[in-house]
């Protein structure tokens, strides 16, 4: 994992296991560069707009991604059930062993 002078991590780079980096370690425009990267161009700037960094991603719950983001439904849904759930499980894996 690569840190930017920014204090961002380079979230296009995978660490040796395949996985991103620990989303814990994320600054704001990694989560916005994220969500661009994975199709989400449009929505990612309520990511940005609400200051969501990593360790905030972590702690949202689906209610948090379908009305605290003020994105239409249908990108929300399958921001929270593909992209959020499955990153704070793979956290949760790697942190807890």
């Amino acid at each position: 994992m690569e840190t930017k002078a920014n204090g961002s991590v380079d979230i296009k780079s995978p660490v040796e296991n395949g996985q991103l980096p620990d989303p814990a370690q994320w600054a704001v425009a990694d989560v916005v560069n994220y969500f661009k990267a994975t199709g989400f161009e449009e929505q990612a700037n309520a990511f940005q707009d609400q200051e969501i960094d990593g360790k905030s991603l972590l702690l949202m719950t689906r209610n948090d991604v379908l009305t605290g983001l003020s994105i239409k439904l249908g990108p929300a849904l399958k921001i929270y059930e593909y992209h959020v759930k499955p990153l704070q499980t793979q956290h949760l894996k790697t942190n807890v062993s």
